[in-house]
């Protein structure tokens, strides 16, 4: 009897240690399997709700974005977390603002896009959008020119040199007059190469109700750092100093 019992125990050792082997083995690739699938899961729900990567067509943001540049942009802003003066946005044509369908060129992601769009933080670049800067929130009232050539808000003059660019002997900050309010659910953008943007400012008509305004529905989300060429490579800054006196 004692023999056999010795003679037995490793033999069912043996079994239970290949049962125990192949229900790890199983479980690990459960677990491998789950991982895959909320991973691709998330990289999905980020790619489609949070991040989105944009390409600059034109030079109408000069000098804060030129031409060919590469963008990120949270999709959360506005849904999630309200918009400030000063934030870059990017926005669906509110109509007739585009001259024509602009696309990114087929060109080669560069190494920043290429690892974001990898683990899902990107998805592919576009154009068909317009970029310009928040200077009128809901109910504000946004004019030009001060004496000094200052745009202002809610009667506040801004000073907004640290961002815009003007032609050479430009004295004010627009180059035509406009004195607006803003209406509940629209924003007032302008571009931050003044003489050089098709913005609120360029398309406001005086007695043409929602000319020049942008609405809210359209903002696709805040454009918050350059990622190519990464000469270029910054945060976009909103200047909060810049409008501290303007926030109702």
């Amino acid at each position: 009897m004692k023999y056999t019992a010795v003679a037995t125990a490793p033999t069912e050792q043996k079994a239970g240690q290949k049962k125990r082997k192949k229900h790890g083995t199983l479980r690990f690739a459960r677990d491998v399997v789950v991982v895959l699938v909320v991973a691709v899961i998330l990289s999905i729900g980020v790619k489609t709700f949070l991040v989105r990567a944009f390409y600059i067509p034109s030079a109408s943001m000069t000098n804060t974005l030129q031409m060919h540049d590469r963008i990120l942009v949270n999709e959360l802003i506005p849904k999630l977390s309200p918009l400030h003066h000063g934030d870059v946005v990017v926005f669906t044509d509110p109509g007739g603002w585009l001259p024509g369908e602009v696309k990114a060129p087929a060109t080669e992601q560069n190494p920043m896009e290429w690892v974001l769009s990898a683990i899902g933080l990107t998805a592919p670049a576009t154009s068909d959008n317009l970029v310009k800067r928040v200077i009128g929130l809901p109910g504000d009232t946004v004019s030009c020119c001060t004496a000094f050539g200052q745009v202002s808000v809610n009667g506040t003059p801004i000073n907004e040199q640290q961002y815009i660019h003007l032609n050479n002997g430009a004295q004010d900050a627009y180059p035509r007059p406009f004195e607006v309010t803003v209406p509940e659910g629209s924003l007032w953008v302008l571009g931050d190469n003044r003489d050089n943007s098709g913005d609120s400012g360029y398309h406001y008509r005086a007695n043409v109700p929602g000319s020049g305004f942008v609405p809210l529905r359209n903002v696709v989300g805040r454009a918050f750092v350059i990622t190519w060429p990464s000469a270029h490579w910054a945060w976009l800054d909103d200047y909060p100093d810049v409008f501290a006196g303007a926030d109702r």
